[in-house]
């Protein structure tokens, strides 16, 4: 889909809202029927990552949650510290969060799998433990070196995730920053009160995979099954991890200077603006 053709936008909506419902919550009401983003935190829209302009206070950082204690959910949609299976997730509306989401063959599961029986992780474990933090360590340098197939370096993919990150910005989050690596994508947004991480992350999963699959011409698992987050809980917090997505593409060798790469919120495109 080209960036200046927006006749699919439509599409794309419809999609989604089928999608990211899983089917244990199919009783609940539709997320986000009439999507009107909070007047406090107004969406970025193609200035993701732009600081927020505050009249009083320019360029203000968005508040991250108090570093003293986690944010608490307000209703049962919204789970707090809770496992898929697979790793430990922390869900609530309001938090600023720092997501990764990886193609399905970027680090293979025996990898994984040993990594974390050699670093004694288990189901339980939060995901701001030591280990988590060296797990996740192990996992970047690897994916950097870009293993596997790396199907987002297809420009006509890439623009389809980069187009399904931005559709419910300012609506369902707000998007600060993203960047779309050969083999994996960063992403950090601030969630709002409509939609889980869980099911914001299953949106754009679900429907990033079907139209890749299909522009490729192949089937099965498109994305790892879960996903790596983390909340942030202060605005140092906040710069690191926003200078790490930012710097990724330098750090794997990809191009000299952050703003050399297109496909992420330190371009120069900025999102395809």
């Amino acid at each position: 889909m080209s960036e200046r053709d927006h006749s699919a936008l439509p599409q794309i909506a419809e999609e989604a809202a089928m999608i990211e419902i899983p089917p244990k919550l199919t009783e609940q009401p539709p997320a986000n029927p009439n999507p009107t983003p909070p007047t406090s935190i107004p969406p970025l829209g193609p200035q993701a990552s732009t600081p927020t302009k505050d009249p009083q206070t320019p360029n203000r950082t968005p508040q991250p949650p108090s570093p003293t204690k986690d944010p608490q959910p307000p209703n049962p949609q919204f789970q707090g510290w809770h496992s898929r299976g697979y790793l430990s997730h922390f869900d609530s509306p309001n938090t600023i969060q720092s997501i990764t989401i990886r193609l399905a063959d970027s680090v293979p599961a025996s990898v994984i799998s040993a990594w974390k029986e050699e670093l004694h992780i288990l189901q339980t474990t939060s995901a701001d433990d030591s280990s988590m933090a060296k797990l996740r360590d192990k996992i970047e340098k690897y994916e950097d070196a870009r293993y596997g197939n790396c199907y987002l370096r297809n420009p006509q993919i890439a623009e389809v995730v980069r187009d399904a990150l931005f559709h419910f910005d300012g609506k369902r989050y707000r998007l600060l920053e993203w960047c779309i690596m050969p083999n994996h994508v960063h992403v950090m947004i601030e969630v709002l009160h409509t939609d889980t991480t869980s099911k914001i992350v299953h949106s754009w999963k679900s429907f990033t995979a079907n139209r890749a699959n299909a522009i490729l011409g192949r089937s099965g698992s498109f994305w790892m099954p879960d996903y790596f987050d983390r909340y942030i809980r202060d605005e140092r917090h906040f710069n690191i991890v926003r200078n790490y997505i930012r710097n990724n593409p330098v750090k794997a060798g990809l191009v000299k200077k952050q703003s050399d790469w297109e496909w992420g919120s330190a371009g120069k495109r900025r999102g395809g603006g």
